[in-house]
């Protein structure tokens, strides 16, 4: 770096935009707080409202889906959902978007999906059987999908072969 160019740090609040909070997003945070965040700080907020902690986007639509009802146990959430089955068994659902991840990194973003649907099963007292994928990808001719795709489903039979849990069912659409 030559001496004549700027070299002056970052304000937090251009940090806060780096790290994809929005400015009234940041706004929430300097009121909560009452001060200034430290970069330890803002980097958790800036991870915790991400897209793929906070559902920032599909948030309203996961609000629309039923959580309550005679045979519902316990409500998705935080974690599976539990649905009475009679005869004193229960059935626990799962359902992950990892799109912003495994579109970074397809096999990695993939597989952490499946674990974590699988630790919110086992959260809920209940051992996961069985997996099901409904996967959506971008135009199939474009080279990107095409990596994505192989990336994605290796990534998802990989981690739940490697536990003993098989894919045994799913669909993928394409734009």
């Amino acid at each position: 770096m030559s001496a004549t160019q700027n070299t002056s740090p970052k304000t937090m609040a251009e940090l806060a935009a780096d790290y994809g909070l929005a400015p009234s997003e940041y706004q929430v945070v300097l009121d909560r707080l009452g001060r200034e965040p430290n970069h330890v700080e803002l980097g958790v907020f800036s991870v915790m409202w991400s897209e793929h902690c906070s559902y920032k986007s599909s948030k309203i639509h996961l609000g629309k889906f039923p959580t309550k009802g005679p045979r519902v146990i316990c409500g998705p959430g935080e974690n599976a959902g539990v649905i009475d089955i009679d005869d004193g068994d229960a059935c626990i659902f799962k359902m992950e978007s990892h799109n912003h991840p495994s579109y970074i990194e397809p096999y990695q973003g993939a597989a952490t999906g499946v674990g974590g649907i699988m630790r919110d099963v086992f959260t809920m007292g209940a051992r996961p059987v069985a997996l099901l994928n409904a996967l959506r990808f971008g135009d199939p001719s474009h080279e990107k999908t095409k990596r994505l795709v192989k990336g994605v489903v290796s990534g998802i039979g990989g981690y739940g072969n490697c536990v003993g849990v098989p894919t045994v069912a799913g669909e993928t659409n394409f734009h």
